[in-house]
């Protein structure tokens, strides 16, 4: 039986148990990297905004990778340092309910996933 959740202390949000973290379940205090480090810069806002209006701007099937938000906010030098503010940014609308983050076509947890993933209206 799963320990009870948990209400994370930046933002609120209810904190379910998942297996990853069951030796530091006493530790856990936020329900993301971004709610840890409440740290939101504006190029993070932008990032966010970036991918709703590309997604916006598809069909409604569709899906972006957070490079296309990462070359669309950076320049042709910077955009991979964007990739995984991108990424996190991806995961915050997640958490807010905007977008699913995919691999392979399936929607997946954004706190597992590991390689390639594309994001699409949820």
């Amino acid at each position: 039986m799963p320990p009870e959740p948990k209400t994370c202390q930046s933002c609120g949000r209810t904190i379910e148990w998942r297996k990853k973290w069951e030796r530091d379940w006493d530790q856990v205090r936020y329900c993301s990297n971004a709610c840890r480090n409440r740290g939101v810069s504006d190029v993070d806002r932008r990032l966010e905004e970036t991918i709703l209006d590309l997604l916006a701007q598809r069909a409604r099937t569709s899906t972006i990778c957070p490079s296309d938000a990462a070359r669309a906010v950076g320049d042709e030098g910077s955009w991979r340092d964007l990739m995984e503010p991108a990424r996190r940014a991806a995961r915050r609308l997640v958490d807010r309910g905007e977008v699913d983050i995919t691999q392979a076509g399936h929607v997946v947890d954004p706190s597992t996933a590991k390689g390639p993933i594309r994001i699409r209206r949820r």
